[in-house]
């Protein structure tokens, strides 16, 4: 497993054991949730993507890193794929709360929209599936189209009560987006593979 993200899942359990903990300690378990008015805790656009709910959420975002990860990782810099995991986290975490605000206050915890991105990007950003598309009669609406429903099927399989939809859906179509442009590879070889 790539070194980018054995330090992301250490990060995960780091911060999820001062989630836990930090109650004796007076810390609210809240101020690692982004939630509205974003403005509020500005810190939780990047702490809402490492922490979890409980130790189910962890270990389900820790399997799904540890299977795409390291793919990414292998094309990348360590300093690329971090700053990617928080922007796309972020970015999805932020989706979600202004999608859903309108329906009552919500908190956002948990990396999936950054593993989303991760898979979006190694999905699209490889030159197997660039072969694979270029050869249907598209075009650029019907290729965008083809990743949205793309996109809404793989979020649509993860669907259960309290699951971020629309971080998933934003996560996988920024992931997508960067990897049309192997935004992550290091160099141009990385890009040839």
């Amino acid at each position: 497993m790539g070194g980018p993200t054995r330090t992301t899942l250490a990060a995960f359990a780091l911060v999820f054991l001062a989630r836990t903990l930090g109650g004796a300690f007076g810390i609210d378990p809240g101020a690692f949730a982004l939630a509205a008015p974003l403005g509020h805790r500005p810190w939780t656009i990047a702490t809402s993507v490492y922490t979890h709910a409980g130790l189910g959420h962890l270990l389900a975002n820790a399997v799904a890193l540890a299977v795409v990860g390291p793919l990414v990782a292998r094309v990348s810099t360590p300093i690329r794929f971090h700053a990617f995991v928080l922007c796309t986290g972020g970015l999805a975490g932020i989706a979600q709360v202004v999608a859903t605000a309108p329906f009552g206050r919500t908190a956002v915890l948990g990396a999936s929209g950054a593993v989303f991105a991760l898979f979006g990007y190694v999905l699209i950003g490889n030159r197997a599936s660039e072969r694979f598309v270029s050869w249907l009669p598209l075009g650029r609406r019907g290729r965008l189209a083809v990743l949205v429903v793309l996109a809404a099927s793989l979020t649509a399989a993860t669907a259960a009560p309290g699951v971020a939809l629309v971080a998933h859906f934003v996560g996988f179509c920024l992931g997508a987006l960067a990897g049309r442009g192997r935004i992550l590879h290091a160099t141009a070889e990385a890009a040839r593979r």
